[in-house]
């Protein structure tokens, strides 16, 4: 229970933070947290994305997240720098809030490697 409870308080604390600093006054959702880390991720820097580019981010973001599970393993950066994944083992089906707590756990982890949580003083 303790584990569950120390999730939605990082969740909560990475939320507000990431809003704070990347967000005009609206709360980032899950997906705009993703999105943040896609681009961190390409390291190209806060530039203009196009359509397909974001869908892009989008998915370099969720196998950066989900590699440590073992669903994804980093293969290469093609001609431009963008990082490509191959699939290591399928992805289970879950249910909605299955899959939302996965992320979510995986967001936080992948914050927790990037020392984003001293603040909280419970890391």
């Amino acid at each position: 229970m303790q584990q569950i409870s120390n999730l939605k308080e990082k969740w909560t604390f990475l939320v507000a933070k990431l809003t704070t600093q990347f967000a005009d006054g609206d709360e980032l959702n899950i997906d705009g947290i993703i999105y943040l880390i896609g681009v961190q991720e390409l390291g190209q820097g806060h530039r203009p994305f196009k359509k397909d580019e974001k869908v892009n981010l989008m998915h370099i973001a969720i196998c950066k997240l989900l590699e440590p599970y073992g669903y994804y393993e980093f293969d290469f950066f093609d001609k431009d720098g963008w990082p490509h994944y191959k699939t290591i083992t399928e992805l289970p089906n879950l249910k909605p809030g299955e899959q939302s707590v996965l992320m979510k756990e995986a967001i936080i982890n992948y914050f927790e490697g990037l020392d984003y949580f001293k603040s909280l003083g419970n890391s």
